[in-house]
């Protein structure tokens, strides 16, 4: 791993073995990281990052733009997003209780034990969550491996930083950011179908966008409404 200096911009570089040079932006801060192929040299690596710099600074522009995101608390009033509808928290102490349902007034009823930690708030909000994503998984699955022609031996849940999926074409494994249970279902859906894609091109490169754009016509506007 190596540092990169273009312009008094930072950029973190990671050779892999990989056949090309993959470029990223992140939030929150806009950190710009390269992965590149173990082999290539530094004048190579340089001269892509030059001819990308203006896409990188758009890119960070954007990213440094975006209000603050504020650290949820799990208290009575806050709104969180189930399958991109807005709820409203309703927090009740009770002994010896710790659930969550919804009701039909667009409310998230927490229910703790008195005195509880937003620590503690949160695991319970986050048990549900993953049970509210688990169990919707399975229909999208069976739909677009039957379409794709792909199989997968298992999909698990996680909570992730910087992607919303991947998937392990050795193994068969899909991974799927816990994140996602607060999208809309559609985007839910265009992220299973890209991991799938995966099974067919393991690349990110035309045929694989080709597929894209073939099961999927509608990806690039769901990739839009995610990020």
């Amino acid at each position: 791993m190596a540092k990169l200096c273009i312009d008094d911009l930072e950029i973190e570089v990671v050779p892999k073995k990989i056949k090309n040079i993959y470029l990223s932006v992140r939030p929150p801060d806009g950190h710009v990281r390269m992965s590149v192929p173990a082999k290539m040299d530094q004048e190579t690596v340089s001269f892509f990052a030059r001819s990308k710099l203006p896409w990188i600074k758009n890119q960070r522009a954007k990213i440094l733009a975006r209000p603050a995101q504020l650290v949820p608390e799990y208290v009575s009033g806050e709104h969180h997003f189930l399958f991109g509808v807005s709820y409203e928290l309703k927090v009740t102490a009770q002994t010896g209780r710790t659930q969550v349902e919804l009701d039909e007034d667009q409310h998230i009823n927490l229910t703790v034990p008195p005195g509880s930690t937003r620590e503690q708030r949160q695991k319970v909000m986050m048990d549900w969550y993953r049970r509210q994503l688990k169990a919707v998984i399975p229909q999208y699955l069976e739909k677009w491996e039957r379409e794709i022609g792909v199989a997968v031996r298992e999909c698990r849940v996680r909570r992730m930083k910087t992607k919303w999926g991947t998937c392990n074409i050795r193994d068969r494994r899909l991974w799927l950011n816990l994140e996602l249970v607060k999208k809309s279902p559609a985007c839910l859906e265009y992220i299973i179908v890209h991991e799938l894609i995966h099974l067919l091109e393991r690349y990110h490169n035309d045929r694989f966008y080709a597929y894209l754009t073939r099961y999927l016509p509608t990806w690039k506007q769901l990739k839009k409404e995610l990020n």
